[in-house]
């Protein structure tokens, strides 16, 4: 197990998890460090997203999940914590962009009103929040001059940037992304992998992705899942470069996966 420090954020003790009988993580011990971007590659039915859900409970929702082990944020379990405090401290990102049917402002402000995060009532006050978030999730200027417009309209890319901007609404420690370029055109993924270059100076980021080139360019570390485990974890460079383990080298080459 990895010893803890300062820089540490969460910290992920010998988490099983499983559904029904079937046991899709096993024995997993990492941590995720403060302000970094912590990629997680590996294929198909490796535990990844199982992994991202439960790092915000979002697998509870299933009656056949289970799990051993503990997750700390900051020393504090989650699994002893109210659920929508975790959920305003660990935001997630999914593959496929649902704005909910209102407007861009709209979508913004929902979750901070309906939450009771902030007292700033004042529509002058809930304008600076909208227009931060939507800075902060590099939309603002495409959008400045539509905030009344249904966020329907925008495209899948900008749908997917009006997310990011919800969660950061609701200003979360960590932020997790799950395949969210999974859908998106080449122009759209870089603008989002931009975005999460800028929002890690702020913000702790885990972000799931089959694709290991786009793991290469944003990770500051990144981690490899086989069939459950954790076969390693180092810098994102280290593991591209000069990997440790075998299956690491044959999967990020290309031979399986």
């Amino acid at each position: 197990m990895e010893t803890k420090s300062i820089q540490n954020k969460m910290f992920v003790e010998n988490l099983s998890c499983y559904f029904g009988n079937k046991c899709v993580l096993e024995k997993v011990n990492l941590t995720i460090q403060k302000n970094e971007i912590l990629t997680i590659i590996g294929p198909s039915n490796s535990g990844k997203t199982s992994f991202l859900r439960t790092l915000n409970r979002m697998n509870d929702f299933n009656p056949n999940f289970s799990r051993t082990g503990n997750v700390l944020l900051d020393d504090e379990n989650i699994f002893h914590m109210n659920m929508e405090k975790l959920r305003t401290r660990v935001g997630m990102l999914f593959a496929m962009p649902i704005p909910l049917p209102m407007t861009i402002y709209e979508n913004i402000v929902y979750a901070p009103k309906r939450l009771r995060l902030t007292k700033r009532e004042k529509k002058s006050d809930l304008d600076l929040l909208v227009e931060q978030a939507l800075k902060d999730a590099s939309l603002w200027d495409e959008v400045k001059d539509r905030l009344n417009s249904s966020a329907m309209k925008l495209s899948g890319g900008q749908q997917q940037r009006l997310c990011i901007a919800r969660i950061l609404a609701i200003d979360p420690e960590i932020i997790l992304f799950d395949e969210p370029c999974s859908g998106l055109d080449p122009i759209s993924t870089a603008k989002v992998e931009e975005t999460m270059l800028v929002l890690k100076d702020k913000y702790t980021i885990v972000l799931v992705t089959n694709n290991v080139k786009q793991a290469s360019r944003v990770g500051s570390r990144t981690a490899f899942f086989l069939m459950g485990h954790l076969i390693e974890i180092d810098a994102t460079e280290k593991i591209f470069v000069s990997p440790k383990e075998k299956q690491t080298n044959d999967y990020i080459t290309g031979r399986f996966g």
